[in-house]
């Protein structure tokens, strides 16, 4: 039954690429869908790529197991933080000055937003380079799940997995992913609602889920006296509980291939639509991801999560659920899984391709040619991908932090404030940069441990989180204090806001002028 639902919907996603080959002639087609997607489809473009097997396997696995029912509050701070204020404040102004500079990539953006090639390479390195890691999270995530409910070997769901996604993504491009996503999101909302009713039903609904929790020891934990332990308001450890919030919440602001569906989106009204659409999904999808990993600790000993780890649990949580509701959730997370891959490999490749390759090529490599190394280089990049996922020892938390830390901890400041202020610098820009990825290598390397500011040192959590909030105060400072730039070029930038209209006015016979 699981297997014959799998492969009923492998076939699907692979026809929707096929559908949409004839639609992705062009650069413009392949990576913005020609700038023409709905309301819906972009909606479910952004909620389906920023949720994963990332989130409902390792996320909301490891967080549940820690800080317990309060994890919650990362799936409400993921709705409303991570779409709710990202399509209100950044949405609009994002379509408007990306179709300005008639830009496809956000290191584009960065070049004409603040006159620099430089920034344009710099930018486009960082992205292909520290979105790998989190590829292999998603491959990570997904193929334990696999492992679950087929018994198949790791390496293989892996590999498995790559191909179908470069299938369907290399013949269709963004259409075909912007359609997939919109199938792929209903079926994420109908499997995690379904899926929760039948996991606390199996512990007596949840009034008794939540009692059976509330006897869970917090020995050990930061507060381990604090009443009703993992199952209380804030959990056992509210101050790196919010780390996980500013990390999986803000990061979306500063995330390639998030931003990414705002320059598609088709027209005004689009926006508004897109706002509710979006933060209703996150709420349903996040919300109930992290409300269920917050059960962990009464469906797996200690002695269990010894022995699979943080991103073993939501796996064992569902193994005793009917044959019929592992079928839903493999197909829950495959789609999660898939529209994110989808959309990080079409980013990666566009990015290479649009602002690395194509510009040192001195216009030798034309409209065709560019979509042939697109093409190629999803292939090269899920191929990397697909060696470092097959390193099991890596946790999916620490590949995500990692990723997002250093994108977002680079991009997000000067993305945002680029948007909406003309005294933004371009030496803020690298301050940005450097902080972003230098604060992430520097982590990777060194492995520091102690806290700060109530914060574990040792979380690559915690660091994006810092990275970030970091970002925000340096790119400010730093462009108060640097040459900014040639006020012409700016206002010609910001023009973009600016509608003129002429209206012609009749004064009506014998009207008072007064």
């Amino acid at each position: 039954m699981v297997l014959a639902i799998l492969i009923i919907y492998v076939l699907f996603v692979v026809g929707i690429g096929i559908y949409c080959r004839k639609k992705a002639g062009t650069v413009d087609d392949y990576v913005l869908g020609g700038r023409s997607v709905g309301p819906w489809l972009t909606a479910f473009a952004y909620g389906t790529s920023y949720f994963s097997a990332v989130i409902f396997v390792g996320y909301a696995g490891k967080f549940g197991w820690s800080y317990g029912l309060a994890t919650t509050w990362v799936g409400i701070g993921n709705a409303l933080i991570g779409s709710l204020m990202a399509w209100v404040i950044l949405g609009r102004r994002t379509r408007i000055m990306t179709k300005h500079f008639d830009s496809s990539t956000m290191p584009q953006f960065f070049e004409k937003r603040f006159n620099s090639k430089t920034l344009k390479i710099i930018s486009a390195l960082i992205v292909f380079v520290f979105l790998i890691p989190y590829t292999a999270s998603v491959y990570n995530g997904l193929s334990r799940l696999f492992e679950m409910a087929f018994q198949i070997d790791y390496s293989y769901c892996v590999i498995g997995m790559a191909v179908i996604t470069a299938v369907y993504v290399i013949i269709g491009g963004y259409k075909a992913t912007a359609i997939n996503d919109f199938v792929q999101g209903i079926i994420m909302i109908v499997g995690i609602v379904a899926v929760i009713l039948a996991t606390l039903a199996s512990k007596g609904g949840f009034t008794e889920a939540v009692n059976q929790l509330s006897q869970v020891s917090t020995a050990g934990t930061p507060t381990p006296d604090l009443n009703g332990g993992f199952a209380s308001f804030f959990g056992p450890d509210p101050m790196n509980l919010l780390g996980v919030i500013i990390l999986t919440s803000l990061g979306t602001w500063g995330l390639p291939q998030m931003v990414h569906k705002f320059y598609a989106i088709k027209d005004e009204k689009s926006i508004k639509t897109g706002t509710i659409v979006s933060t209703a999904f996150a709420f349903i999808i996040a919300g109930g991801s992290y409300f269920l990993g917050g059960f962990g600790r009464i469906f797996v000993t200690d002695e269990q999560f010894a022995e699979i780890g943080s991103d073993g649990v939501v796996p064992k949580m569902l193994e005793t659920l009917p044959e019929i509701l592992i079928g839903i959730v493999v197909v829950l997370v495959l789609s999660a899984s898939m529209s994110t891959l989808s959309s990080l490999v079409l980013t990666s490749s566009s990015t290479l391709t649009l602002d690395l390759i194509k510009p040192f090529s001195k216009g030798k490599i034309d409209e065709k040619r560019s979509l042939i190394i697109m093409r190629v280089l999803i292939a090269v990049f899920l191929i990397v991908s697909v060696v470092i996922a097959l390193n099991k020892n890596a946790l999916i938390s620490d590949l995500m932090g990692y990723s997002w830390g250093a994108l977002a901890g680079a991009f997000l400041a000067p993305f945002m404030y680029g948007l909406f202020w003309k005294g933004v610098t371009r030496a803020s820009v690298y301050a940005s940069f450097i902080v972003g990825v230098g604060a992430t290598v520097l982590h990777m390397i060194i492995k520091p441990t102690g806290t700060f500011l109530g914060f574990s040192l040792a979380s690559p959590v915690n660091l994006g989180a810092l990275t970030m909030i970091a970002g925000l105060i340096i790119v400010p400072i730093v462009s108060l204090i640097t040459p900014r730039m040639k006020k012409e070029e700016v206002d010609e930038i910001f023009s973009c806001y600016e509608e003129k209209n002429e209206v012609v006015v009749t004064e009506a016979i014998g009207g008072d002028k007064n």
